[in-house]
């Protein structure tokens, strides 16, 4: 089955992001045609979409919140850390999504950073020695972004349970593309919080929808923080529509792990350094040109990331892996770019 219809968005072809290339599911947009004038006049009821991201995830009732995009999930985490505790931190383990401190700068949380290893591994004893008391917030990313890379089996565990009254939040954005998840966790420890979004293998990005999901007692200091209808209509339909329709995103992550192995060949065969992802990207060291080469793609229509300034990235481009139509275009412009600079 193939979902792909066209070779690129109206503003080009958006490998900067770690969008959905191929769109939303063709359901989803059947269900927000289907939406009648009513259904706009009146505040969404949320237990069955809620009921149908619980039997998602696979967890019980309660155990799942919905929110505006994950980056709701991340500020309201932040917000209840903060909460009458004078002086509390979060922890950032770099290279990180920028949302993170930006949700603790937010909620008067100071911000901890752990600076990268040179190879980009997971700091596991680096990270238990910076989480004193005052931090009651650890932001984590599995896979990570923008790297890839999968935390070590275990060390999540291993961190929760080292500091139970810390907030650990896992951010898995990237989960559907990794096979992976920390879920099963969640009811021996109730500190874990793990963040989800249906922006990424559902395709649901300009719609915002995310999810916290965690035991109930772990959530109810972030439930009384959300507002009461801060999912639209728009969302909850489509959502419905995109979670029904497990045929599309087993495409797309099969669209994307082939993908990401033509972006491997391609780097290996001019042995350009790039790290293994588990996620719906590549990052690669393409050296200090990094800049350049972004700024050439982007005049053939073709959007790549510079990640140059990112802690431990010095060089650094991430490439996202969706369509495999679109990865190859990108791969010939790149290869001609790279040709011209005697690459």
């Amino acid at each position: 089955m193939n979902y792909a219809t066209a070779s690129s968005s109206r503003a080009g072809l958006r490998l900067h992001l770690n969008e959905n290339t191929a769109g939303c599911s063709p359901a989803v947009l059947a269900a927000l045609r289907a939406i009648e004038p009513q259904d706009t006049a009146f505040y969404p009821d949320y237990s069955a979409i809620t009921a149908a991201a619980e039997r998602w995830f696979d967890v019980p009732a309660g155990w799942v919140q919905l929110t505006n995009g994950l980056d709701e999930g991340l500020h309201v985490a932040a917000q209840a850390a903060a909460r009458g505790r004078q002086g509390a931190a979060a922890l950032i383990v770099d290279p990180a999504f920028e949302m993170y401190a930006a949700c603790a700068d937010a909620a008067g949380l100071s911000d901890i950073h752990i600076p990268p290893a040179s190879d980009l591994a997971f700091p596991l004893e680096a990270i238990l020695a910076a989480a004193t008391s005052q931090v009651r917030l650890i932001y984590l990313t599995d896979p990570g972004n923008p790297t890839g890379l999968p935390i070590p089996a275990g060390a999540i565990e291993h961190l929760a349970a080292a500091r139970p009254d810390t907030i650990v939040l896992v951010d898995e954005a990237y989960a559907e593309f990794s096979g992976r998840t920390v879920i099963p966790l969640l009811d021996q420890h109730r500190n874990l919080i793990v963040g989800r979004t249906f922006a990424k293998a559902h395709g649901l990005a300009a719609l915002r929808v995310g999810a916290l999901i965690a035991h109930p007692e772990a959530l109810a200091p972030m439930r009384r923080l959300l507002p009461p209808y801060s999912l639209n209509i728009c969302a909850v339909r489509a959502l419905a529509a995109a979670l029904n329709d497990r045929d599309y995103v087993d495409w797309y992550v099969g669209q994307s792990r082939t993908s990401r192995d033509l972006l491997y060949d391609f780097l290996r065969a001019r042995q350009i350094t790039f790290w293994p992802s588990e996620a719906n990207f590549v990052l690669a060291r393409v050296g200090d040109d990094a800049q350049d080469i972004v700024a050439a793609m982007a005049a053939r229509g073709i959007l790549i990331r510079d990640r140059s300034n990112a802690p431990g990235c010095r060089g650094c481009v991430r490439i996202t892996a969706g369509v495999v139509d679109h990865t190859r275009q990108c791969l010939a412009a790149l290869e001609d770019i790279l040709a011209t600079r005697g690459r």
